[in-house]
């Protein structure tokens, strides 16, 4: 038992010792797993301590970010914001005080009030273990603040302001709004109207320089319903009249049209109490429906409510200040415009209207580019001439009736320009095919010069055939267009007859590949024409009064233009003629051209005329203002586009200018000269006939008795001129051995010119008062032959009542005058005077039929008696190159010869 006891108990000691050595090592398993807990747990701690440091870094650094992308949206925000704010409101509109100036602008802009205080982005912080006035290299600083940005109201064309709040700074906001209205606009575009019964107008003192010139008009305190009524008036008119339901507002009129034909009318209401029903009614309208017609409200002082079209400005000092269009937005209000600057441009604004308004363009007149000659003028000729007050264009009408056109303007009214924009309206709309213009002008000047090609533009307007200038001592000219009008109409009437019609329109039907377009014959200063009280006015005259009646059937029509129609005595002398210009065009102060009690060109501004289509007649007034068709550019631009469209068989018009010579080299007639063996009926060329065709004057050198030419006068070098032109025409007919051509000068004054006319004709001879006698004794044997010469023999004499001997010389002239022509001997000579070809003739009692033609210079028509068929004398009185022509062979009477230039 005892060592069953010890047994146990060595066990138990074991089972101990076992157990103390587990409970050892676990232990030190335990400790080992504290220290490794231990360790893994510090791990742990720095690794979240990193990470922790790490993300304060990385938040500091979007922080960063975020307020650099913030800063860098609001600049960015900030001037796209005063960007388009410099677009909405340009130039006066939005230009601060102390540089602006006025800047009208072609459409209505928004106006400054003040500017916009907007939020400002916070500033970027620095990170910890930076100091606060360090930044980082890889770091962006902070920017500028943002730019300025103006506050904006619309008032002109969209709606009404009311102002609220301090009525000292109330009335600065207004009258900086007013200045810039009127600045950004033409003057007279804006109208003002105050309405101030506390201080009588005190509130737009500043203003007071409009008043005269109509621009701003005050109502009395009392004044107020009467006010409201006449603006609903006009709200009214204008919807009827001048949108006429085809247009929402005058803004879309004028973007349509280009065309504003009523101003903007402000009413300025500074203050009113209480309002009655019918007050507050009217107002109520006007903030409804004013603004569409141009009619807009400044209100300060009168208790309005917010609404659609109506900003609200409340002002006040600092950032307190709003406007409803800006939200909550603080905005620091403008102060008032500076004295000085708003008295200035008031008056300049005054001085302006004064001096009336300015015209509005060509191209207002002009259908769309690309859309020209699309009209026919079958029936008529219609176009518009300008814009009424009303708004609606006036479209004036060439036809049956009314057939002519009479426009009377003094001088500096506007009577050309007013003719250039009808002429161009017309051009625009009708081919030359359909429209052609004969124009002329009788007062010195080159008005119409622009429609011909000239040294500095080869372009020409394609409807034009005939431009006459400087023609105010050529009447005969005017004379030649009525005849050639006449002649035209004659044809017309001729081929209205073989069709068995009345009227062009008719005659276009029934020959549709005939050429008919209408003819419109401009003259200016026409009463030049009708001021001789001789042959030409009276001839000029019928003609008138037989286009004028039977000339509108054929489309044919007159205008006549005048500075003062109520002195021309041949025109007012026959009632028959008058009535056939039924309409009327009156320019500013015209006289007569309307009806006597028609004083409606009294009181027009310029650019405006009176159009009367019922012969001046008052109730057919039509008032037009004029766009400016006078500017050449604007002109050079309608022209050069309807002159590259020309048909390419459309030539350059005629031009005739009275102050220009023209050249022998030039002449139609002269170019078509081709030199052949042998010519039955030479003709001599002696210069250019004042014709509508450019035609040379000439005379038929034939086998005939009295087929030789004198030149009558003392001027050399016109006498010489015309010499020359006979001889190289002459020359040009026949070969080389063709004719025989003899010069004779015996004065030594026309020296040069006889020696260049022998040097231009190859094979002639040249004489002097030393060899003459050689030449007389030859030229007399050939007259008194029995057979002709085999070739005609042209003997230039230079002065030949100078010609040296004694009376047997003087005979030998008369021998070959006589018979030489019917021999191919034919003399043109040169005399210094009527009288001294009487002498070589014979004398006084001498027949002169041995000169079968005649030119004179400076010879009055009662000298050339004599030479003149029946017991009277042509009608001539001597003008600078400028000469009488006559052919008794083919003349009933004298025509006027231009003498082509020696060069």
């Amino acid at each position: 038992m005892a060592e069953s006891t010890k047994h146990q108990v060595m066990e138990i000691r074991a089972g101990l010792s076992h157990a103390l050595g587990a409970a050892q090592t676990a232990l030190d398993q335990a400790r080992r797993d504290e220290a490794e807990a231990i360790a893994a747990n510090e791990r742990v701690a720095a690794a979240a301590l990193g990470r922790k440091r790490k993300l304060a870094a990385s938040h500091e650094e979007r922080l960063r970010e975020i307020d650099a992308w913030h800063r860098t949206e609001l600049t960015k925000l900030s001037g796209a914001a005063a960007g388009a704010a410099d677009r909405a409101a340009p130039g006066a509109a939005g230009e601060a005080w102390h540089s602006w100036e006025p800047t009208p602008l072609n459409r209505a802009a928004e106006l400054r009030v003040g500017r916009l205080l907007l939020p400002e982005a916070p500033a970027p912080q620095p990170s910890r273990s930076e100091r606060p006035w360090q930044w980082d290299e890889e770091e962006t600083p902070p920017e500028e603040p943002p730019g300025e940005v103006p506050a904006l109201v619309q008032l002109l064309d969209r709606g009404h302001v009311v102002v609220r709040g301090d009525r000292r700074l109330g009335d600065d906001v207004v009258a900086g709004l007013l200045l810039r209205a009127l600045g950004t606009s033409v003057p007279g575009a804006v109208r003002l109207i105050g309405y101030d019964p506390e201080h009588l107008g005190g509130g737009l003192a500043g203003f007071a320089p409009l008043a005269p010139a109509g621009v701003l008009t005050f109502v009395g305190p009392g004044g107020l319903p009467g006010l409201l009524d006449e603006l609903v008036d006009q709200v009214r008119r204008i919807n009827e009249t001048v949108l006429a339901g085809e247009y929402s507002s005058l803004r879309e009129l004028h973007a349509a049209t280009r065309r504003r034909p009523e101003p903007w009318r402000v009413a300025v209401l500074l203050g009113a109490g209480e309002l009655s029903r019918h007050e507050r009614s009217q107002l109520d309208r006007l903030l409804r429906t004013g603004a569409a017609c141009g009619v807009h409200l400044v209100i300060h002082g009168l208790a309005v409510e917010p609404g659609p079209g109506i900003e609200v400005i409340t002002a006040a000092e600092g950032a307190a200040a709003r406007i409803s269009g800006a939200g909550a937005l603080p905005v620091l209000l403008d102060p008032g415009p500076p004295p000085a600057v708003l008295t200035s441009t008031c008056r300049q604004i005054a001085e302006a209207v004064a001096a009336g308004p300015a015209p509005v363009a060509l191209d207002s007149l002009l259908p769309e580019q690309g859309a020209e000659w699309r009209e026919s003028s079958a029936t008529g000729l219609t176009a518009p001439l300008g814009d009424s007050p009303q708004g609606p264009r006036v479209m004036v009408t060439l036809s049956d009736y009314p057939p002519h056109a009479l426009i009377a303007g003094p001088s500096g009214t506007g009577k050309t320009n007013f003719i250039y924009a009808w002429m161009g309206a017309l051009a625009a709309r009708y081919s030359p095919a359909e429209l052609a213009f004969y124009l002329l002008d009788f007062k010195e000047g080159v008005s119409f010069a622009r429609f011909a090609p000239g040294r500095r533009d080869p372009s020409w307007l394609p409807h034009v055939r005939l431009v006459g200038v400087n023609v105010n001592t050529d009447r005969e000219f005017g004379l030649a267009l009525l005849r050639f009008l006449g002649t035209e109409l004659r044809r017309r009437a001729d081929a209205a007859k073989r069709y068995e019609v009345t009227n062009l329109a008719e005659l276009r039907t029934e020959d549709p590949e005939g050429s008919w377009p209408r003819i419109v014959a401009v003259v200016d200063e026409f009463q030049v024409l009708l001021s001789g009280r001789d042959a030409v006015e009276r001839e000029a005259v019928d003609l008138l009064e037989d286009l004028a009646r039977r000339g509108r059937s054929q489309g044919i029509h007159l205008v006549l233009a005048s500075q003062d129609v109520s002195g021309i005595e041949a025109l007012w002398g026959r009632p028959a003629l008058v009535a056939q210009f039924s309409l009327r065009i009156a320019l500013p102060r015209a006289r007569r051209v309307l009806a006597e009690t028609n004083g409606a060109a009294d009181s027009l501004p310029r650019y405006h005329a009176v159009v009367n289509a019922d012969s001046g007649a008052t109730e057919a007034n039509r008032i037009v203002r004029v766009p400016a068709a006078g500017d050449r550019e604007q002109w050079s631009d309608l022209q050069h586009r309807l002159w590259r469209r020309r048909p390419a068989e459309a030539g350059a018009p005629r031009l005739f200018d009275g102050d220009v010579i023209p050249k022998l080299t030039e002449s139609p007639d002269f170019r078509a000269i081709e030199p052949a063996e042998r010519v039955a009926a030479p003709v001599a060329m002696l210069g250019e006939t004042i014709d509508v065709l450019a035609r040379s004057a000439r005379t038929v050198l034939r086998r005939a008795p009295g087929r030789n030419l004198a030149v009558l006068g003392t001027r050399v070098d016109e006498a010489c001129a015309v010499l020359a032109t006979a001889g190289r025409s002459l020359a040009a007919q026949f070969t080389p051995e063709g004719a025989r051509f003899s010069i004779v000068c015996l004065d030594p004054d026309a020296g040069a010119a006889a020696r260049s006319l022998h040097e231009r004709i190859p094979g002639s001879g040249l004489f002097d008062a030393d060899s003459v006698d050689w030449l007389l004794e030859d030229a007399v044997a050939d007259a008194t032959s029995a057979y002709p010469g085999d070739r005609p023999h042209f003997i230039l004499l230079y002065a030949a009542d100078a010609l040296p001997g004694d009376r047997e010389t003087a005979e030998q002239l008369r021998t070959v005058l006589r018979q030489g022509p019917e021999r191919r001997l034919h003399v043109l000579g040169w005399w210094r005077g009527a009288g001294l070809l009487r002498d070589s003739l014979g004398g006084t009692g001498s027949r002169t039929d041995a000169i079968g033609s005649w030119v004179a210079l400076d010879v009055h028509g009662s000298e050339l008696a004599p030479f003149y068929p029946g017991a009277g004398a042509p009608n001539w009185y001597p003008r600078p190159w400028r000469a009488l022509h006559f052919d008794r062979s083919v003349h009933r009477g004298a025509e006027v010869i231009i003498p082509y230039g020696t060069s």
